[in-house]
């Protein structure tokens, strides 16, 4: 279990660090055809169990990591959103996914994503953040959008990753 880690709190989530008790809920949204924008390729157990494992080791070699959003008083997981940066990134992401279908269209990726940019801005001092969204991804490239990010065509993308836009989010950017 992680120690240390901050928690966020917004007016209906609590954003915290991933914990043992969210693979359930995590393995569940990337075995299901929701996941389609967030997994490459069909889905695996061993590599989505990695998957998990890079989530969790991203706190522990970063300091920081993405967020697990439950509602206030709750503990469970309803998806992520937070600062990204594994190894290969050109640049800081911060991402978002939702992980129950409950938790669709109710404001909350929104909410956590404010939330964990700010603290990316505020706490951790970045100056910029970026978001990659697949081309296909509608709800996503909306929410960036209402994020404040702007379409960054010049910045570069992971490679080898999916094609992606990458979304920009200026500091000082309140969604």
């Amino acid at each position: 279990m992680l120690a240390n880690t901050p928690v966020l709190e917004t007016e209906r989530l609590t954003l915290r660090a991933p914990a043992p008790g969210d693979w359930a809920a995590f393995d569940a949204f990337l075995s299901s055809p929701r996941a389609g924008f967030v997994r490459s390729g069909d889905y695996a157990l061993g590599q989505t169990w990695r998957a998990f494992g890079h989530l969790i080791g991203h706190w522990v070699l970063r300091g920081f990591g993405m967020f697990v959003f439950t509602p206030k008083g709750e503990n469970r997981a309803l998806g992520m959103a937070g600062p990204w940066f594994p190894a290969d990134w050109p640049e800081r992401e911060i991402g978002w996914s939702v992980w129950t279908a409950e938790a669709e269209g109710k404001g909350y990726a929104h909410e956590a994503a404010a939330a964990a940019r700010t603290h990316a801005f505020d706490t951790l001092g970045w100056d910029t953040a970026v978001s990659y969204v697949a081309p296909a991804n509608a709800r996503s490239i909306a929410l960036a959008e209402r994020l404040g990010a702007l379409r960054d065509d010049a910045a570069r993308h992971p490679a080898g990753d999916k094609p992606c836009l990458v979304y920009r989010h200026p500091k000082g950017v309140r969604a």
